[in-house]
């Protein structure tokens, strides 16, 4: 069955590459006040026509439409740290004499 919503995507302005989807026609209303806390100022970065047959980075669009259709919302987080490249980061160099 095909799907589609008239979405608008907005960025957090507390974390990078957090991001909230909603119908367009209800913007953040949904969304629990507990979130928008954490979420912070919502700054609308596109408005987009969702199908199931879109292609997103990081998110299957069918997730995304059921989360909006279901909650009125869908968040999508950062992604996950490299452990290994943190851990390389983090490790003092040596300076070469």
């Amino acid at each position: 069955m095909k799907q589609h919503l008239i979405v608008e995507v907005f960025r957090s302005s507390k974390h990078d590459e957090m991001y909230l989807y909603v119908e367009k026609s209800i913007g953040l209303k949904k969304v629990p006040e507990e979130l928008m806390a954490r979420f912070g100022k919502g700054i609308s970065a596109m408005t987009m026509l969702l199908t199931t047959e879109s292609k997103l980075a990081r998110s299957k669009p069918e997730n995304v439409i059921e989360g909006i259709r279901e909650k009125g919302f869908y968040l999508q987080l950062p992604p996950a740290k490299d452990d290994y490249l943190l851990d390389l980061y983090k490790t003092p160099t040596q300076a070469a004499y």
